[in-house]
Parts: structure tokens; C-alpha cells; sequence
């Protein structure tokens, strides 16, 4: 239900295009991690997951799990909530590692937090938080790099300014763009898995900013 309702509101707040270089069929339990620069940016690459016909758990924030009926449909799909900061954080990583065992796609942000700056411009991935790494070697699951632009032109900076942006969206119809990057196994060693992915993750980032006409630097 949480899916089939982000994909039914999504096109109304923005043009949504993707691109993929994925040319196989993806095994069961496959990881996704993308960046992360917007709260609206989870709806946007779920939508676009659903076109090809994926539909991963998601690592999310605990506070999430708070709002009234929304926390309700997250449990029901699924989902897994991170307590960021905390001795339980560990746990939701052991949770994604169940969902891959059980045949699930996961999908997770390896910067585990919202960009700090307010303007609405795009930005290549901050540095990685190492859990990525850990799961996939743990898993042995296969990791997709997934990159994104253009969720900040809905939703970003302060609160008001997120409410205003979110609010005209429907008018401004801002383009949003979402790039699957080619399929990889990373390093068995935490730190170069962690490189390694944010690099993937980077490069499927450049993809999709050219997409909305971001400019880029050399």
C-alpha cells in the first residue's frame, strides 16, 4: 500500500525520468544505496524502483515510525527503522541482513543523514557511513548504486522553506531524474568497500544532475 502510494503522488509534484545500466536480472536479495539530499528523495527513487518492477525494504529513520498511521504502513511493508545514535542502531542492520537472507532487495542511504547546507542546488554524496560495507560482506549481497537529482528543488532548506517548496511543487513540476549504476561487488575490506561505493554511488549521481541540468564541476 506505502508503494503504491508514493508511486500514485509522485507525478504530481515533478517530472520523474530514470536510466539504468542494468542489463540482467537481479538476484534475490540485492542491495541499493543511494544518496541522500532531500526528505523528498526516498519517494522519488522508490517510484523509480517501481518502474523496474523493484520494490526493496528501506533502512529509514526511526522518527518516522512516529507518525500516526504512516509508521503503521511502513511495519506492514516492511521497512526498518534506524535509530540513529543509539545502541539499537546496530539492530537495523541486523534486520536488512534478515530481509537479503529472505530474498528481499534492501535498499539504504550509505551517508545515513540529510545534508546540513539550505540551498536547493545539487551536490555529489557526503562521505559514507561504513554499515554499506559491513552488510554487503556479511550478505555477499550484490550492490546497486543508485543516483539522484533534483529532489531538492521540492523539498529543502529550513522547515518553511521545505513546506513552501513541497506546496508549489504541482506548479513548478521541478525535474527529478534517477540513474541505476551497472551492478558490483565491493572489497571485502571495510574502508575500500565504503570508497568504493560512494564512488559508484557518485558517478550514478553525475548521471542523473547532467539529466536535470545541474552544473557540474571538472
Amino acid at each position: 500500500m506505502f508503494s503504491r502510494t508514493v508511486i500514485a503522488l509522485t507525478p504530481f509534484f515533478g517530472r520523474l525520468t530514470t536510466t539504468s545500466e542494468i542489463k540482467l536480472r537481479l538476484p534475490a536479495g540485492t542491495l541499493f544505496v543511494a544518496n541522500h539530499d532531500s526528505l523528498a528523495d526516498p519517494a522519488v527513487v522508490m517510484a523509480a524502483l517501481r518502474r523496474y518492477d523493484l520494490e526493496p525494504v528501506v533502512l529509514a529513520a526511526a522518527g518516522l515510525w512516529r507518525i500516526p498511521l504512516f509508521g503503521r504502513a511502513l511495519t506492514r511493508a516492511g521497512h526498518i527503522p534506524v535509530s540513529r545514535g543509539t545502541a539499537h542502531a546496530a539492530l537495523a542492520l541486523d534486520a536488512a541482513a534478515e530481509a537479503l537472507a529472505g530474498g528481499r532487495h534492501v535498499l539504504l542511504y550509505g551517508e545515513g543523514k540529510l545534508p546540513s547546507r539550505r540551498d536547493a542546488a545539487a551536490a555529489a554524496p557526503e562521505p559514507f557511513r561504513t554499515g554499506l560495507a559491513r552488510l554487503a560482506r556479511t550478505s555477499g549481497a550484490l550492490v546497486v548504486p543508485v543516483g539522484h537529482a533534483g529532489a531538492r528543488r521540492i523539498a529543502s532548506g529550513s522547515a518553511a522553506k521545505q513546506l513552501a517548496g513541497t506546496l508549489t511543487a504541482p506548479v513548478r513540476r521541478p525535474h527529478c531524474h534517477v540513474h541505476l549504476g551497472a551492478p558490483l561487488r565491493l572489497p571485502a575490506e571495510t574502508d575500500r568497500g565504503t570508497a568504493a561505493a560512494r564512488s559508484a554511488v557518485t558517478t550514478a549521481w553525475r548521471t542523473a544532475a547532467r539529466a536535470v541540468g545541474e552544473r557540474l564541476p571538472s
